[in-house]
């Protein structure tokens, strides 16, 4: 069965990319794919990119050993409890050799690996806290890094970080931990993991329906009527944007966009914490379990860290150069994702055709970066409050920050009217905004260390 951690070397079957269903259904058929990808299927289009650039970190050349690739899978998946990517991860890094004893929990993997764990910690949950000391540390001393290893452990660590939230926010953990508590198997083993490590029974069906989701046209959520736009509302409101050509300045420019993130700030305080359960079985994989998100605007010290400027760094001017510098080839695949992601669209929305949903598109990207302290200067965020509902605003929040806390009551109370496919689209776009985000704090860094 060819899963997310398997390889392919056979691109040629992915084809000339065709969106609709009977492509879908021939992509499905070429690869037995993982549940999560099946899910990501809606989109073939992108799943083309996904695959590639997955396919490439884990299984292509590069400078970091497979089994230390899987391990890294393993720690970043568990920064956020997601036990899905944790299983499928371990059972691959046991069938590439990996040595059983690691685990057993963070004290017993060699110190070369444990040493970039505060790295894995940082860009989990405040990527802005990282410095170009975490680097120099990393890459001097004894069990030291190279500059390529730490690029491509640091492609590894905020895939599966953004990962983790698709999974969350598509309801797939919460799935498969209902198939596997029928035969009560342990993720993990804490102890004695000479046991065999299985994984849930994934489904071996082609066609995916919606793991959170009600019938579209049934709902009973009372959070309906009251909070979401509405499909005609939104694209009034998007047709309204696109027609109109406001001259901003630059302070007000500034000023929209503190008010978002401000706004952003309230969602937080508007939902109880959650108490901090780590389950029992994955413990071990964690370290420093009280440190998690804490909004940007809350960041203390608001001179040492600024708002990050995408006119000062960006992915298109300075992150992809560089990372493909370090590592061959990554910049490509992932600036092709990261486009088959924000450009993906059908021109359609819920039932109705031939509509422009860029503004929306963009909204929704720039606001998962607000939420990381990241600013474009150019963008009105005006946009973010006539387009994106408090309900769609929580819930990004929640699948950026905390994707293990979403619930079902969230996944319904947004985008009520729109296909489970449109909100799959919602949730790829929360995985590449919050990948890209990562990603861009972690190259500034080393660029900073470099220079």
């Amino acid at each position: 069965m060819y899963s997310m951690v398997e390889c392919y070397t056979d691109y040629s079957e992915m084809g000339q990319i065709n969106q609709d269903y009977g492509y879908r259904e021939r992509l499905m058929n070429t690869f037995e794919l993982d549940r999560v990808s099946k899910v990501i299927g809606y989109h073939p289009s992108y799943l083309e990119h996904f695959l590639n650039i997955q396919n490439f970190i884990m299984c292509g050349d590069g400078p970091l050993p497979f089994v230390y690739r899987h391990y890294l899978a393993i720690m970043a998946a568990a920064r956020h409890k997601c036990t899905y990517l944790i299983n499928l991860h371990t059972k691959a890094f046991l069938e590439q050799g990996g040595d059983r004893t690691w685990l057993n929990g963070l004290d017993f993997i060699p110190p070369k690996l444990r040493s970039i764990y505060t790295i894995n910690k940082i860009l989990a949950h405040r990527p802005w806290l990282l410095k170009k000391e975490h680097i120099e540390e990393l890459t001097t001393g004894t069990n030291n890094w190279s500059l390529s290893e730490v690029v491509h452990a640091i492609v590894l660590l905020s895939h599966f970080h953004s990962l983790s939230s698709f999974v969350f926010s598509c309801g797939l953990t919460q799935e498969l931990e209902n198939t596997s508590s029928q035969n009560s198997r342990s993720t993990v083993p804490q102890q004695h993991v000479e046991k065999t490590v299985e994984l849930p029974q994934l489904p071996e069906i082609i066609e995916v329906s919606h793991p959170l989701s009600s019938s579209p046209k049934h709902s009973n959520n009372k959070l309906d009527a009251s909070i979401d736009l509405g499909v005609d509302a939104l694209m009034a409101r998007m047709k309204n944007l696109s027609e109109r050509s406001p001259e901003c300045n630059e302070a007000e420019l500034s000023n929209r966009f503190k008010s978002v993130e401000q706004q952003a700030v309230e969602l937080s305080a508007a939902k109880a914490e959650a108490v901090l359960n780590v389950p029992q079985n994955i413990s071990h994989l964690i370290d420093d379990p009280t440190f998690t998100y804490q909004d940007f605007q809350r960041r203390g010290d608001t001179v040492s860290i600024p708002t990050f400027r995408i006119q000062d760094y960006s992915w298109d001017d300075h992150g992809y150069s560089l990372v493909n510098r370090l590592y061959s080839d990554v910049g490509n695949l992932l600036d092709e994702k990261f486009r088959a992601a924000y450009n993906l669209t059908y021109f359609t929305m819920a039932d109705r055709t031939n509509v422009d949903t860029s503004k929306f598109r963009r909204a929704i990207w720039n606001y998962i970066q607000c939420i990381y302290g990241i600013r474009y200067d150019d963008y009105d965020y005006g946009e973010v409050n006539q387009l994106l509902e408090r309900s769609l605003k929580m819930f990004i929040k929640t699948a950026c920050c905390f994707p293990e806390r979403i619930t079902k009551q969230e996944y319904d109370s947004i985008l009520v009217q729109l296909q489970h496919s449109e909100k799959v689209h919602v949730n790829l776009m929360i995985l590449e905004a919050r990948n890209q985000a990562e990603l861009l704090y972690a190259l500034r860094e080393i660029m900073r260390y470099m220079t």
